[in-house]
């Protein structure tokens, strides 16, 4: 998709699996496996790990990495990661983009399936994936992610992180910023402290590269929050907020966790927030998505 002198893609990597009630919160099993999907024999459901491309003049952007391939094989089991298909690298070939390309990663927030792919074994050595990037995470999520709560701390592992601040390559962030012109980065903090998503926009088209805040289109009606989330209260007055302002404004909403689509339009209608119209971002990834 261009948009503007931006020209945007999905990166799919594979999917993996995490628990659907976990996925939904308060949300019962029959109204979010309507909207999503029913789950394995583990009530595990599809999601994928989508990160975001950018390119415009000499810049590459990447937004997350995915789960990478370092993981053992008892965590790979357990959220069901393909570690052949999981690497951020294999899919930016598909766009012709290699790693020693991209210019500047953010990192949306520390967990393992947004940050996994940012770091990578090199001759048994954890090195940056991105040699010649810039790393940009939020300050209050870095200190977040060295002393995480008993809630989270499973979803915080150092080898993802620590070798981007070792490298001298990490820049913290405190509070929105501009990251490049017409390139706006938000920061929320229902689901993680110093969470980022990515706002484009270019003339009469904006996109939203959505994040844990609202990780699939079924998530997209307010009552819809993650089980995951540290401080749901404020996630649905984050999601209030900036859904208002993406019905009115007929922004599109990327979905990096969503396995059925990579994008959408929202509505706002009698009974709340709705999904609108689907959107493709990167043709060529259509087919990956599954059908449900």
């Amino acid at each position: 998709m261009k948009i503007g002198e931006y020209e945007i893609d999905v990166v799919e990597t594979s999917i993996f699996r995490l628990d659907g009630g976990a996925m939904f919160g308060v949300v019962p099993k029959v109204f979010w496996s309507a909207a999503y999907d029913d789950g394995d024999e583990k009530n595990r459901i599809p999601l994928a790990a989508r990160p975001l491309l950018i390119r415009f003049g000499e810049r590459k952007v990447l937004i997350d990495a995915g789960n990478g391939d370092k993981a053992n094989e008892k965590f790979a089991k357990i959220y069901s990661i393909d570690l052949e298909k999981s690497r951020v690298e294999k899919a930016l070939e598909k766009l012709g983009a290699n790693p020693e390309e991209i210019t500047d990663v953010v990192i949306t927030h520390l967990h393992f399936d947004h940050a996994g792919g940012a770091t990578k074994y090199e001759n048994g050595r954890l090195t940056p994936t991105f040699p010649n990037a810039k790393y940009y995470v939020q300050k209050s999520q870095y200190e977040w992610a060295l002393r995480p709560s008993e809630k989270d701390r499973a979803s915080f592992l150092k080898e993802n992180f620590e070798p981007l601040r070792n490298a001298g390559v990490l820049e913290l962030l405190d509070g929105d910023a501009e990251l490049f012109p017409g390139a706006e980065l938000i920061t929320v903090n229902g689901h993680t402290r110093g969470m980022q998503l990515l706002k484009l926009s270019s003339g009469s088209t904006t996109v939203l590269f959505c994040a844990d805040l609202i990780p699939t289109s079924a998530h997209i009606p307010i009552p819809y929050v993650m089980g995951y989330d540290n401080f749901p209260l404020t996630t649905i007055e984050e999601k209030k907020k900036i859904l208002t302002e993406a019905a009115e404004n007929d922004w599109i909403l990327i979905f990096e966790h969503d396995a059925f689509r990579q994008a959408s339009k929202v509505v706002k209608t009698e009974k709340g927030f709705q999904k609108g119209e689907d959107v493709v971002i990167t043709p060529i990834f259509a087919d990956d998505a599954l059908e449900k």
